[in-house]
């Protein structure tokens, strides 16, 4: 095979080390350094004593940052490939040469880099992980006051749609101090839960034991803490997100796209679209495009493939969102194939329509531009009236179709 770089380095990244080979025209040289900032300095320093122009390693868990940030800071060409590419790649590979066997791959060009972003928007990808990350505790810690209440024999969430809402919270904390009373606990009742008061003396008129008192009165502290964390990510995610507030507009005019929808679209995959030759790339890199296995001719599983779960996650609930809402071509979609495929499946081809959707908005800088519920149905419409006069011919009528007089 043909060598395309003469100066490679291929790192293997662990948690504790790194094995790193160097190939030249002149030498192969394995070292071995280890992940503290000081010898990764070291590891840097000693790939450029060696005129190394590209890099590759593993993209294993979040090992590669740090030796990936350094590496970016000396521009030097670095790749970060997907272990499961480097595994299709023929040829052997053991554990111990895996450093050797990626430095080969690398020098002879037949790895390819996957898409990380500049630092800037790793950083805001990072800070919107972890706001949702805190959501998603906040939503446990609420089913966790639910599993106390129902324990302690109190059907609150029979009654209240919201338990955490402005009269869930007050009953809930006059529990912790010791009200018993399920009149009085239905007095603290505001707006129109003051009409449900004989629905609520029932359902309050429960058990509370001491344990349960000091477990609700810790996990309202953890709701009220993390209310203070997601509120504080959110004015610095409001902050970084100043320079896309137009693209941020634009996605959010789209059928179950909010705004915190929105920045983690943005937070994922940026504005620029250059970077991927078309939607269906960007789909595929997403994990929301369908797996191609097919044998014999006979296509098989077509499970979508691994991607971005982060970025999946947060599409299948907007598409989730979207097939709520009334007279959109999204949630006519999503009936018309869970009606047939189910209800999961529809949501992941929601969700491949709403980022494709996307790709589209910031290639073209476009406001979204609701099609309707039946633009399904006109632009297959000789192949519906097809289906429906097969229909009705199959259970042994006649049918003559005209057009209706305008």
């Amino acid at each position: 095979m043909d060598v395309v770089y003469s100066r490679v380095c291929g790192l293997d990244v662990h948690k504790k080390n790194v094995v790193a080979c160097v190939l030249t025209p002149e030498t192969k040289e394995i070292r071995t350094f280890s992940t503290m900032t000081e010898d990764l300095l070291a590891l840097v320093d000693w790939i450029k004593q060696h005129g190394c122009t590209h890099v590759a390693m593993e993209s294993t868990g979040s090992y590669w940052k740090p030796v990936y940030n350094l590496l970016e800071m000396e521009d030097i060409k670095t790749l970060v490939v997907n272990a499961r590419h480097i595994k299709h790649v023929p040829g052997r590979k053991t554990d111990v040469k895996d450093a050797e066997w990626i430095a080969g791959l690398l020098r002879h060009g037949l790895l390819q880099g996957s898409y990380i972003p500049s630092r800037d928007q790793r950083e805001l990808r990072e800070l919107v992980r972890y706001r949702r990350s805190l959501i998603e505790e906040r939503a446990r810690e609420v089913n966790r006051i639910h599993k106390v209440l129902e324990g302690a024999n109190i059907k609150l969430s029979s009654v209240a749609s919201d338990v955490l809402g402005k009269s869930g919270r007050a009953m809930i904390e006059a529990m912790v101090a010791g009200e018993t009373d399920a009149v009085m606990l239905s007095e603290l009742a505001q707006r129109r839960l003051k009409s449900k008061k004989p629905e609520l003396i029932k359902a309050l008129n429960g058990l509370m034991g001491p344990h349960q008192r000091l477990m609700l009165a810790a996990q309202l502290r953890h709701i009220d803490d993390l209310d203070a964390l997601i509120k504080q990510l959110d004015e610095e995610i409001k902050r970084r997100m100043l320079p896309f507030e137009e693209d941020l507009e634009r996605l959010d005019t789209i059928p179950g796209v909010a705004r915190r929808t929105a920045e983690q679209i943005l937070a994922e995959i940026g504005t620029d679209m250059n970077r991927f030759p078309s939607a269906a790339h960007l789909c595929s890199w997403a994990g929301l495009a369908p797996g191609n296995h097919e044998s014999a001719g006979k296509r098989k599983s077509g499970r979508t493939t691994k991607g971005n779960q982060k970025l999946r996650s947060a599409l299948v609930e907007a598409a989730q969102a979207a097939a709520r809402t009334k007279n959109t071509y999204l949630s006519s979609q999503y009936r018309r194939i869970a009606a047939r495929r189910g209800a999961n499946r529809a949501a992941v081809a929601v969700a491949h329509s709403i980022l494709t959707i996307v790709y589209h908005l910031l290639k073209r800088k476009q406001t979204y531009v609701e099609l309707g519920a039946n633009y399904y149905e006109e632009r297959q419409r000789d192949r519906v009236v097809k289906q429906a006069v097969r229909k009705l011919e199959a259970l042994g009528l006649k049918v003559t179709v005209e057009e209706a007089i305008a």
